[in-house]
């Protein structure tokens, strides 16, 4: 594989809305404003020195392009990789395991190629982690569970080999909430990862290390998982991109089970570009998964707008819940495309607020078939709030899951024919406002945890439980946090997608440059 021309820029400038304006076993034991005309800020090029983030760790100035064409040219992966690895365990809220010898050892491989005038591919010596559930033979998969109950992986999952044979450096484990059933990243057994843009705030889930380790600078990308937002809420709050996939475009195989019918795989990257070449490398049918498609392959690289783009912005009751600084950041985005000659309408996208008992129905129930044996052996080895979930969730009566199934398809069905016969994609919040603060959203087994999780995925779970792509891409920065939006569009559009995505980072890092 080739290696790509560097990206225009390393990082990404956002609107100041303040200024103006068969899963066997379980964890594992060695785990241990105002709002007028907007201001917009850059996001300098060491994430690490800006917003509020850690100074601690590498330098991550450099896209994933530059870091492999340094490694390639100057064979030194694994001399490269110590401060990653040495930042890395210095992190323990954010890293459940260093792997530090199997990635010298990748590393070591991969200069032994390099040394020969080879390359393993776009990703050569770029150090990545990921969240810890994803099988590599010879390695616990801990998926966040108590101490002691993790899987010996026999097997590397699939992604993971896809990223391998790229090139990757793969320097270990990240947090998650326990079996990635949680939106705040609070985890019963392991505390919750430290969010670094905004000290205290929650640092979202159930990715939830691996939006703390990109937005820290601790590596450029990671893959996380998203069956109702777990890609795209850790995305939000901690300041990075997200991008799931349309439901089927990677193979889970080897890879922690929970919603089969809306687990989705993908990356959280620190620019959209990035995240856009993960995805298409480890995209496509591997002939295992069943439910993986075989569709047109995506491109790694960006392409122009096309001409006669429509982008569509929600106009009715479910922008709600959205904050103040959440709706001028949107106006301040639809303003740029406009500038930028593209078309833009409004939407009724009210029907996405009536969906989120539909997808809790259809999304637990199938965690239920996965956990009700364990859960019946071993209540205890769950922590309270997983518990409770997971006990309601056997109760849900089979004529419950089969309505959620029927409303799924309906909607989806009514979707395609009124929203996307009218715009091609559309742009919704990710989370309602700034990222909440960790005190505020840590309520355990309370009964009112449902009320909270349904709250923070208002915008992504209808999202999920329709099977569309949708990438998260942060667009303002305020004292409080950071705001994103969601870039949504119909099955297989994620070329589309991300070309919106890259033509935003780019007209905000331009519009900043314009001001002075």
């Amino acid at each position: 594989m080739r290696h790509g021309k560097t990206h225009g820029y390393s990082g990404r400038a956002r609107f100041d809305a303040n200024r103006g304006g068969d899963f066997a076993g379980s964890g594992r034991a060695d785990h241990e404003g105002n709002h007028g005309a907007p201001f917009i800020a850059p996001r300098c090029g060491d994430s690490r020195s800006c917003g509020g983030r850690s100074k601690r760790g590498p330098d991550m100035s450099a896209s994933i392009d530059q870091i492999a064409a340094a490694r390639v040219q100057a064979a030194d992966a694994e001399e490269q990789l110590a401060p990653y690895l040495a930042a890395a365990a210095a992190e323990p809220t954010i890293f459940s395991k260093v792997e530090a010898e199997d990635a010298r050892a990748q590393a070591r491989a991969l200069d032994a190629l390099a040394a020969k005038g080879q390359s393993a591919g776009p990703l050569h010596g770029v150090p990545l982690a990921h969240k810890d559930m994803y099988d590599r033979v010879g390695q616990v998969t801990g998926f966040g569970a108590k101490a002691g109950c993790g899987k010996l992986a026999t097997a590397t999952c699939t992604v993971l080999a896809r990223l391998d044979a790229a090139g990757q450096v793969d320097i270990g484990r990240l947090r998650m909430s326990e079996f990635a059933l949680g939106a705040t990243g609070h985890n019963h057994h392991w505390g919750i990862p430290r969010n670094t843009i905004k000290p205290g705030a929650i640092s979202g889930g159930s990715s939830s290390g691996a939006g703390a380790a990109v937005g820290a600078g601790l590596v450029r990308a990671a893959l996380g998982s998203d069956t109702g937002g777990s890609i795209r809420l850790p995305a939000a709050c901690n300041g990075v991109v997200g991008f799931k996939p349309t439901q089927g475009r990677a193979p889970v195989t080897g890879v922690m089970p929970l919603s089969f019918s809306q687990d989705t795989i993908g990356p959280l990257a620190a620019t959209v570009a990035e995240a856009r070449l993960v995805l298409s490398i480890i995209a496509g049918p591997d002939q295992i998964d069943p439910a993986c498609r075989d569709v047109a392959p995506m491109r790694q690289r960006a392409k122009p707008l096309p001409a006669g783009l429509r982008v569509g912005f929600a106009s009715g009751e479910l922008l709600a819940p959205a904050s103040a600084r959440m709706t001028a950041a949107i106006e301040a985005v639809r303003s740029l495309l406009q500038a930028g000659g593209h078309a833009t309408c409004d939407l009724d996208l009210d029907l996405l607020a009536t969906l989120g008992e539909a997808a809790n129905a259809i999304a637990m129930s199938e965690a239920a078939a996965v956990h009700a044996d364990r859960l019946a052996a071993a209540p205890e080895t769950y922590g309270d709030q997983l518990r409770t979930r997971l006990a309601q969730a056997v109760a849900i009566p089979g004529f419950a899951y089969v309505r959620a199934r029927q409303i799924q398809r309906l909607a989806r069905k009514d979707m395609f024919e009124k929203v996307f016969g009218t715009a091609d994609l559309f742009i919704i919040p990710t989370l309602f406002d700034v990222p909440p603060t960790e005190a505020d959203m840590n309520l355990g087994g309370a009964p009112g945890a449902a009320a909270m999780i349904g709250q923070l995925a208002h915008y992504t779970r209808p999202i999920s439980v329709l099977g569309f792509p949708a990438l998260s891409l942060p667009v303002a920065q305020t004292p409080e946090g950071p705001l994103s939006i969601q870039i949504v569009g119909p099955d297989w559009s994620e070329d589309l997608i991300a070309d919106l995505g890259e033509w935003l980072e780019t007209a905000l890092a331009s519009t900043f440059s314009s001001a002075g």
